[in-house]
C-alpha cells in the first residue's frame, strides 16, 4: 500500500509539474502576443519605446520637424538662431539642418550642413549658372542624398525633441522646386513635420503686403500638405494684433483697404473673402527674433501643430503614398502584360531589334572605302609622275612649248 501510495504521489506531481509548465508556456504565449500588438500600436502611432530599469517601456514620440521658410527680408536666420538659443537655454534636444548653399556665415552652429557636400561657386562656374540657379543645382544634387540625412537623424531620434530646418532665402527655390518636395516629403513621411512661415510684421501693416503674404502662405500650406503656422517676427518694431484682428474679421481689413482705390486695393479686398475658411484653420503666433519673445508661444503652437499631424495629415500622407504605390503597381503590370503578349506572338523566335547602329556600320566602311579609293587614286598620280608617264596635261604643255618654237623660228 505504502508503494502504490508513492507511485500516486509521484503521478500527481509529474502531473501538476506538467500543467504548470502548460500554464507558463501559455502565458508566454499570451505575453508575446501582448507584446506584438503593443510594437504593432507603436508602429502606427510612431511612437518608440526604450526599456527602463523598472521593466516598463517608457513611451516617446520622435522628434519634430520644423521647417522654417520666409520671403528675404523676414528674419528667418536671425529667428533660427533665436530658436536654437532657446534650445540650449531651455535644455530642449535640439538638431539643426541648414540648407542654404549661398550664405556666407550662420550665427549658429549646424549639425548637418548643405555647404559641406556642395560647393556652390563650383556649381555655378561648372554649370555656368547665375544665383539662383546655382542655389535651385545645389538643392537637387543635395536630395539626391537625402536619404543619408533621414537615416542620420533616425538613428539619433531618441536623443532628440526637435529638428530645425533652415531653407534658402529666395523662398521659391524651396517651396516650388522638385528638390524642396523631395525634402518636405522625405521629412514628413518619417517624423511629424510642420512648416513656419516667418513674416515681417512691420511691413505687412500695409494691406497690400499683408494679403500677398497669406496668398502666399495659403499656397505653402496646398503645396506641402503639413501644419502651417504663421510667425510673425519683429513683434518689437510692431504688434501683431493689426493682423490677428484682420484674419478674425473681414470688414475690419476692408476698412484698413479701402483707403486707397486702386485695382489691386479692390482685388485685395475680394480676396480677403476668400481666405475667410484658410483663416478658421491656421495657427498663428507672434515673435521677437532679436528680444526672444514668443519663444514659449510659438513651441506650443508647434506641439500642437505636430499632434493635428498625427490626427489628420499623416492619414492623408499615408493614403496619398497607398495610392502612389497602387499606380506604380499598375504600370508595372501592364509593362508585364506587354512584354507577355510580345513574347506570345513572336512564338519564343528571336527578335532582332532595329538600332540603327547595322545602317551606321554600312555607312561608315562605305565611307572608308571612298577614302581608300581616294588615296589609291592620289598614289597612282604620283606614280605616273615619278615614271615619266605623260598624261593629257603633259600633252597641252608640250604643244604650247611646239607653238613658242615656231614663233622663234619665224
Amino acid at each position: 500500500m505504502n508503494v502504490d501510495n508513492g507511485s500516486e504521489s509521484a503521478k500527481l506531481d509529474n502531473s501538476s509539474m506538467q500543467m504548470d509548465s502548460g500554464d507558463s508556456s501559455d502565458q508566454v504565449k499570451d505575453n508575446e502576443k501582448e507584446k506584438k500588438e503593443l510594437t504593432e500600436t507603436m508602429n502606427k502611432l510612431h511612437i518608440e519605446g526604450c526599456s527602463s530599469g523598472n521593466g516598463f517601456p517608457n513611451f516617446r514620440r520622435k522628434p519634430v520637424i520644423i521647417i522654417v521658410v520666409g520671403m528675404a527680408g523676414s528674419g528667418k536666420t536671425t529667428l533660427m538662431h533665436r530658436l536654437v538659443a532657446h534650445t540650449h537655454i531651455k535644455n530642449i534636444r535640439g538638431y539643426v539642418v541648414n540648407l542654404d548653399p549661398a550664405v556666407m556665415t550662420l550665427p549658429y552652429a549646424s549639425n548637418i550642413d548643405i555647404r559641406d557636400t556642395v560647393k556652390y561657386k563650383e556649381v555655378m562656374k561648372q554649370f555656368n549658372l547665375g544665383p539662383n540657379g546655382g542655389i535651385l543645382t545645389s538643392m537637387n544634387l543635395f536630395a539626391t542624398k537625402f536619404d543619408e540625412v533621414i537615416s542620420m537623424i533616425e538613428r539619433r531620434a531618441d536623443q532628440l525633441d526637435y529638428v530645425l530646418v533652415d531653407t534658402p532665402g529666395q523662398i521659391e527655390i524651396f517651396t516650388w522646386s522638385a528638390s524642396g518636395a523631395i525634402i518636405t516629403e522625405a521629412f514628413a513621411s518619417t517624423f511629424p513635420t510642420v512648416v513656419a512661415y516667418v513674416v515681417d510684421t512691420p511691413r505687412s501693416e500695409d494691406p497690400t503686403t499683408f494679403m500677398s503674404n497669406m496668398l502666399y502662405a495659403c499656397s505653402i500650406l496646398y503645396k506641402t500638405r503639413l501644419p502651417l503656422i504663421l510667425t510673425f517676427n519683429k513683434v518689437d518694431v510692431a504688434a501683431h494684433q493689426f493682423a490677428l484682428e484682420w484674419m478674425e474679421d473681414f470688414e475690419a481689413f476692408q476698412a484698413a483697404a479701402s483707403s486707397d482705390q486702386s485695382y489691386t486695393s479692390t482685388l485685395t479686398q475680394s480676396l480677403c473673402l476668400v481666405l475667410d475658411e484658410f483663416y478658421n484653420n491656421l495657427k498663428s503666433v507672434g515673435v521677437s527674433a532679436v528680444s526672444g519673445a514668443g519663444m514659449e508661444a510659438f513651441f506650443k503652437v508647434v506641439e500642437a501643430s505636430a499632434d493635428e499631424y498625427m490626427d489628420t495629415y499623416k492619414a492623408d500622407l499615408d493614403k496619398r503614398r497607398e495610392e502612389k504605390q497602387r499606380l506604380e503597381e499598375d504600370r508595372r503590370r501592364g509593362d508585364m502584360d506587354k512584354l507577355r503578349r510580345d513574347m506570345e506572338k513572336s512564338g519564343g523566335e528571336t527578335v532582332v531589334l532595329n538600332t540603327g547602329l547595322k545602317d551606321k556600320e554600312k555607312s561608315k566602311s562605305k565611307s572608308m572605302m571612298d577614302e581608300e579609293d581616294e588615296v589609291e587614286e592620289d598614289e597612282v598620280t604620283e606614280d605616273d609622275e615619278d615614271l615619266g608617264i605623260y598624261t593629257e596635261d603633259d600633252d597641252a604643255i608640250d604643244e604650247d612649248e611646239d607653238e613658242e618654237v615656231d614663233r622663234f623660228g619665224l
